[in-house]
């Protein structure tokens, strides 16, 4: 018998090879976690009260006057669980049998819906610093610079077309010490159009006008990973596709269109207590599987139960750039 490749390539030959490895998506770093103060004393229910007090009062006195006795300002900041969220998914006893990648499907049921209700909770995390909108509400008012202390939390970037600029890393640090934050471990959290921005800034692409304080930026770009190489009047810059777009253009800040903002944000995280956000977790991410003999399938989801707020507004500047500007 003569084998050929005209009688192969009919009969004998693969038309089609299939990898025995699945693609996986790339995915991208979720830090937003970690810039949140966790409450750990939440037992039960779904409200949590913390009261505040305000500062004492000095007065001008007299010899032998009654001295005037003040009363401290007051109030509270309730916290709710307002968050139920799951992620399921099942593969049908007859998928399980006729699939070649069955095994390896199933087997990554439970990681990938970790992965999306971990980056749904950073998506969460990040959305507080839209003005009137967030889980909880937020503490910034829309169209407006939320003034504290005389130094403006939200305002738009400066650079050319709503990109941003170097000095308003410096304002931001203003705006933080006018407020009495901690001026250590200073953080900013930009989309990478901003990263873009420093990367095409003209006095970076110039080799004539060349500052020893941005060396190598030409050569190896100011991102590595997702984190500025250097750092910028104090703050430690990390990148996130997770930050909020604006949902209505602000006129009162600027003028970008809406959809297009995107929310830049700025804060200390000197220390856990008086870190911008704060959270709490009434059933973390828990994990349940079975076999469902009605529909002949096997199930597997994940759900979890938290809440955020802005705690800290004094501790949260919001910089509005263009992130179109690519």
């Amino acid at each position: 018998m003569a084998i050929t490749s005209s009688v192969t390539s009919t009969h004998l030959t693969r038309s089609e090879l299939w990898s025995s490895q699945l693609k996986e998506v790339l995915q991208d770093a979720t830090d937003g976690i970690g810039y949140v103060d966790w409450l750990t004393d939440f037992p039960d229910g779904t409200q949590f009260t913390i009261p505040s007090i305000g500062e004492g009062t000095v007065r001008d006195y007299v010899e032998n006057d009654e001295i005037t006795f003040d009363s401290l300002d007051t109030g509270e900041f309730t916290f709710s669980i307002s968050e139920y969220k799951s992620s399921g998914n099942y593969i049908t006893k007859q998928a399980r049998q006729d699939a070649y990648y069955s095994a390896q499907l199933e087997s990554s049921f439970v990681p990938k819906q970790a992965r999306a209700l971990e980056e749904n909770l950073v998506s969460d995390i990040y959305g507080l610093a839209e003005a009137g909108g967030g889980i909880g509400g937020s503490g910034q008012l829309v169209n407006d610079d939320n003034l504290i202390n005389g130094a403006a939390h939200r305002f738009e970037g400066t650079g050319s077309n709503d990109t941003i600029a170097v000095v308003n890393f410096a304002k931001a640090l203003y705006a933080l010490k006018k407020a009495n934050v901690p001026d250590s471990n200073l953080i900013a959290i930009v989309d990478p159009s901003v990263e873009f921005a420093f990367n095409s800034l003209t006095n970076l692409v110039d080799f004539s006008g060349a500052n020893q304080r941005w060396d190598n930026i030409v050569e190896d770009g100011i991102g590595n990973g997702m984190r500025f190489t250097k750092n910028i009047y104090g703050f430690d810059v990390y990148v996130s596709n997770y930050l909020k777009r604006n949902a209505q253009a602000e006129a009162g800040i600027g003028n970008i269109t809406a959809g297009n903002g995107v929310h830049n944000i700025l804060f200390s995280a000197a220390s856990p207590d008086i870190l911008p956000f704060k959270g709490a977790w009434r059933q973390a991410p828990e994990v349940e599987g079975g076999y469902n003999y009605l529909k002949q399938r096997e199930e597997y989801v994940t759900t979890a139960r938290y809440g955020l707020k802005l705690y800290r507004p004094e501790n949260l500047v919001v910089i509005l750039t263009d992130a179109t500007q690519v």
